[in-house]
């Protein structure tokens, strides 16, 4: 790593984004006051889960996105469109299939009217550099998943950019391919060889974070803010297995399973609100967790990234299972470790029908939304009524999609529990065959 100089590369001062909606009316804020510093020599990775505004704030610093408010500086300029000098890999390849490797990577220089003769000479030295020699004249279609991303880190390299901005670049790769690109982008980076002054990336692979970065700025959700930046001592090369290193992911998932509020009701269980979005976790993989958490070697508790590696499960699929888990009293996360609930062991050793009317019971109990559609269809003479009515208290509290999502999930876990039926097609609730 480089040493940090003085004057910033990067800032971002009180940025916050808010989407609208079909209407037009102002919609939930996605991005709330967000502030930054960035300074040469630097990896700072932005990590949290699907939804908290990684990727918008990536957009907004790429100039790709203007925020509600606030201010981005790129050198001491403010950056209010694309600017020379920042350049991105994303997550998908986002490479043209009917160009060559070659033609992929000298496409943006030939946009920037780069000459001929110089864009071919430094299209080659990045498709050298990236360790591609040999595959220039190959199309997307012959190459691998990794290899068409070393052919999008080309194409952001050969441009000569201060920033490289990396948006879950690894997330599509298998987990080999993504372990060699990593550490082929991290030697690259410890030995100098690359342009780029400084690394912004977005992440939600907790032992990314740390094994790449030198600081860590955990965002929570809903908006997303920076609940708390880690700074990570270790030098490069870092070793998982090192237990300074594991530390640091336990702190992690610690900080991340951290609610942000202080009210609770039965001791670590939080409370509930009509407005909370809820998570779309089908009940099979609620199941599934529970008994793998009951059977051995957790025999009922684990510590959560010990079961993320066991399960080979990252933050986006381990985090809204067990939280869920958590909101029916199935189970109690606290520290960065799950526990089962006597509740949750009678589920997970139940039979089909215990499992069901168990499953219902703590919906009513426990989540809102479902107690109050039930309460909805009960006192109603025709036992039914419209989606909407809900769908359209739920976007008072969240974006038109959250509440579609929530209202989804709603209607999924209920069904399993079997507390009322829902008509997709006239999108009506009704208590028919509710037993």
């Amino acid at each position: 790593m480089l040493d940090a100089l003085t004057e910033p590369l990067l800032q971002i001062r009180h940025v916050s984004q808010r989407y609208r909606k079909g209407s037009g009316e102002e919609g939930v804020s996605i991005l709330d006051d967000m502030n930054l510093t960035l300074y040469e020599g630097e990896i700072v990775g932005l990590l949290g889960r699907s939804g908290c505004g990684k990727s918008s704030l990536l957009r907004i610093v790429s100039g790709l996105m203007r925020p509600s408010s606030g201010e981005v500086t790129f050198q001491g300029q403010p950056v209010e469109g694309p600017v020379g000098g920042i350049a991105m890999v994303f997550q998908s390849f986002a490479l043209f299939p009917w160009l060559s490797v070659l033609e992929n990577v000298e496409f943006g220089l030939r946009a920037m009217s780069v000459p001929e003769d110089l864009a071919h000479r430094r299209a080659l030295s990045a498709i050298d550099l990236i360790g591609l020699d040999g595959f220039e004249t190959a199309y997307p279609k012959e190459l691998s998943g990794g290899m068409r991303q070393r052919v999008g880190f080309a194409r952001a390299l050969v441009v000569n950019p201060s920033l490289l901005l990396m948006d879950e670049p690894f997330s599509a790769l298998d987990v080999l391919t993504a372990e060699t690109l990593r550490t082929d982008l991290l030697d690259l980076w410890c030995e100098g060889r690359m342009p780029i002054k400084s690394i912004l990336m977005v992440t939600h692979n907790i032992e990314e974070a740390v094994l790449m970065c030198d600081r860590i700025l955990v965002l929570s959700s809903n908006p997303g803010r920076i609940a708390a930046e880690i700074k990570v001592p270790l030098l490069h090369p870092r070793n998982r297995l090192d237990p300074e290193f594991r530390q640091l992911v336990d702190l992690i998932y610690a900080r991340m399973t951290q609610r942000a509020d202080s009210k609770t009701r039965e001791g670590n269980f939080p409370g509930l609100g009509l407005g909370m979005i809820l998570p779309r976790v089908s009940t099979n993989t609620l199941a599934g967790l529970l008994e793998a958490l009951i059977g051995p070697p957790f025999n009922g508790a684990a510590d959560l990234p010990h079961l993320a590696e066991d399960l080979q499960l990252e933050i986006d699929e381990l985090f809204p299972a067990a939280e869920t888990l958590q909101l029916l009293r199935f189970a109690e996360i606290e520290a960065g470790d799950i526990r089962v609930t006597p509740a949750g062991r009678k589920f997970a050793e139940g039979d089909v029908d215990t499992r069901k009317r168990l499953f219902g019971d703590h919906l009513l109990a426990y989540l809102p939304l479902a107690a109050r559609i039930r309460r909805v269809l009960d006192e109603r003479p025709t036992h039914q009524a419209p989606a909407d009515r809900f769908r359209q208290e739920l976007e008072d509290h969240m974006s038109d999609k959250a509440a579609e999502r929530t209202l989804n999930s709603v209607i999924n876990w209920s069904r399993y529990g079997e507390l009322f039926a829902f008509d997709d097609t006239a999108q009506v609730f009704s208590l028919e065959n509710p037993q």
